[in-house]
């Protein structure tokens, strides 16, 4: 057993990377590891997304969300700029395509403006102005969206971590925790080490996590599959920057969308459907642990009920490509099912209560010798630099290291 750490971040996301950074800025010289199972960081939720800068328009004025993704914004701006991490500020529209919307689109607009956004109204010449190849009848043009390469961003905070005396410890799966009356013992098949503070950064298993610690989680974590195609090279022009619908309140997803990459292909959707494993990527990746514990949880059916029309409608275009299409087609009509090829899924950690509600809001919670993040939904990963500072300022003073000048922790190398 390794000497005890100062702190132990669970989770090499983009979260448990920034917050490993933030405590190794703020007190210089402490024991920090970051356990991550894969054999790299930012594998799941972090170096699978969109790509996308959010600006905080969809948040409810006042909820961590929207507070988090504003600051977070402009702290993960300024890290891009300052580190040399690729992101282009394209702006996006959120586009109305029938009358229907109209009021949605003005209560979005309302809650952009009351989460301090600068938005602009577009109708006809000035929306082909921005995106020459829309339909629709009026959007919202939000200048403080963008894209950015969000696994060079992983890779920047590991270096700086890495650099300021944190280990990032590879193919460290978890299976054990217990809290003893000077630390926290943590297990895995391989190793194992004391830390005097547990932070929860892993995203797709922090419920698990959670109860490994003697937490009791507000919520069950329930994995949907966001499945993606690319336009293929010859159709990139019809994409400017990012094209959304006016979306369902109802539902914590956007809709399907088309997003210019960083890279610069252009990929649409989500398309989200019930995953059968936590980490099930692909249509058929079935872990019979996860499924089990998927189908017993009876918040997942409550769930279900209310919205089974949405679901079945999900599901039919995951098998259906030129239903896809369609969706697509309802934003930039020149879009055709040939234009489309599938591009790698992600799988969002859909936090749920025991009622069946789908939980909208980030939750970070204080337990025994740990702070549990349990739910970091987009946008976690534009607000991951201010949420790591929030986790941070979050850790009660006891924990604080007091080095003496000089001094080293214990656990540093």
């Amino acid at each position: 057993m390794s000497k005890p750490f100062d702190f132990t971040v669970v989770g090499g996301g983009l979260l448990g990377l920034a917050t490993a950074h933030t405590l190794a800025t703020r007190w210089p010289g402490c024991g920090i590891a970051v356990l991550e199972k894969e054999a790299r960081w930012a594998a799941h939720q972090s170096g699978r997304n969109s790509g996308v800068i959010h600006s905080g328009i969809y948040y409810e004025p006042g909820s961590l969300k929207a507070r988090f993704c504003r600051e977070g914004r402009e702290r993960m701006l300024g890290f891009c700029q300052e580190h040399d991490v690729r992101h282009d500020m394209c702006g996006k529209v959120i586009v109305a395509t029938e009358p229907g919307q109209l009021p949605r689109l003005r209560d979005l607009e309302r809650r952009g403006r009351e989460n301090g956004l600068e938005l602009r109204w577009v109708e006809g010449d000035d929306l082909l102005a921005i995106e020459p190849h829309v339909k629709g009848i009026a959007a919202i043009y939000v200048k403080d969206a963008g894209i950015v390469d969000f696994p060079g961003v992983a890779d920047a905070l590991a270096r700086l971590a890495e650099e300021a005396g944190a280990q990032i410890l590879l193919g460290s799966r978890v299976t054990g925790i217990q809290q003893g009356p000077d630390g926290v013992r943590v297990t895995g098949p391989d190793f194992e080490h004391e830390t005097r503070f547990l932070i929860n950064c892993a995203g797709l298993h922090s419920d698990r996590i959670g109860r490994m610690a003697g937490g009791s989680p507000p919520v069950h974590i329930v994995p949907f599959r966001g499945e993606y195609y690319e336009l293929r090279p010859e159709k990139h022009h019809l994409v400017k920057g990012l094209i959304y619908p006016v979306p369902d309140p109802a539902l914590p997803f956007l809709g399907v969308h088309l997003t210019r990459m960083i890279k610069g292909s252009v990929h649409a959707g989500p398309n989200a459907v019930l995953a059968f494993s936590r980490e099930g990527y692909r249509r058929w990746d079935i872990d019979a642990g996860d499924l089990r514990e998927i189908v017993s949880f009876p918040g997942l059916w409550r769930l279900a009920g209310r919205f089974w029309k949405s679901a079945i409608h999900e599901v039919t275009r995951s098998f259906c490509k030129s239903l896809f299409a369609a969706s697509c087609r309802k934003l930039v009509p020149e879009v055709e099912a040939a234009d489309l090829t599938p591009s790698p899924a992600g799988v969002r950690a859909q936090a749920l209560s025991d009622e069946g509600r789908l939980v909208h809001d980030f939750i970070i919670e204080e337990g025994p010798r740990a702070i549990h993040v349990y739910n970091a939904p987009s946008p976690a990963a534009t607000s991951s630099i201010r949420i790591a500072e929030g986790i941070v300022d979050r850790i009660p003073s006891d924990f604080h290291p007091r080095p003496m000048p000089g001094a080293v922790f214990a656990g540093s190398s």
